[in-house]
């Protein structure tokens, strides 16, 4: 289980965090709901260790998460997926892949979940000498996804990965995050997509102004008045 407690955290002396709660039982899908400006991105960005915590715990499996450098972060099993993709976007399909490996470099299975991945992606492994600038946005969201899934997370963390896309694409790529939650990674998915991100996820929280404001099942969430005045 990824465990939050008590989160605060944010950029130089201001707090956008303030007191988080948040549990991500290992296997689940949770989805995190917000208007633009709730502070959603910034709780992955302290989660992998891309700014500091002021306050609070992070615990993976029992094991606390100090405030790690993102690599080390990578290392314990926690990779994120930003909503830039931060492809390299000179460099092929295949060696962006084999960069979100890095840290598995001269493992012998490296080579097969390389693969691996281009079978789950079938549109990369048509590309897969291409550059990533000459993809398309849902193919350059795939790519990020399956190099994030390079350094065989066990938790991964996606930052609405449907932003700009069309509605067939999304489809796609959120028939893959399922795929990927049937596998066993466990998954917190950031999504505007208020209908889409509960249909995938089996619980949520809601944010507002750097808080959680609401937490249930996905069905909870649903049916509250809260979420279906403001978001559905």
């Amino acid at each position: 289980m990824l465990r939050i407690r008590d989160l605060s955290a944010g950029y130089g002396h201001k707090n956008v965090l303030n007191g988080i709660d948040l549990d991500v039982p290992a296997g689940s899908v949770v989805a995190i709901l917000g208007a633009n400006g709730a502070g959603k991105s910034t709780l992955l960005k302290a989660i992998v260790g891309l700014i500091g915590r002021s306050s609070g715990t992070i615990e993976l499996d029992g094991k606390p998460l100090t405030n790690e450098s993102a690599d080390r972060t990578l290392k314990s099993g926690v990779a994120l997926v930003a909503e830039q993709r931060e492809l390299f976007k000179s460099m092929s399909v295949a060696d962006n892949l084999l960069l979100g490996g890095y840290l598995r470099r001269g493992q012998a299975d490296m080579r097969e979940d390389f693969e691996r991945l281009l079978d789950v992606f079938p549109r990369l492994r048509e590309r897969v000498r291409q550059p990533a600038r000459t993809l398309s946005g849902g193919e350059q969201q795939m790519l990020a996804i399956a190099r994030a899934l390079m350094s065989r997370p066990s938790y991964l963390l996606l930052d609405e990965p449907s932003l700009g896309l069309a509605p067939r694409i999304v489809e796609e790529i959120f028939d893959i995050v399922r795929r990927i939650s049937a596998e066993g990674t466990s998954i917190v998915v950031i999504e505007q997509n208020v209908n889409l991100a509960l249909d995938v996820a089996q619980s949520g929280y809601v944010m507002e102004t750097g808080s959680i404001t609401l937490a249930g099942t996905a069905a909870e969430l649903r049916s509250s008045d809260t979420v279906q005045a403001a978001y559905l």
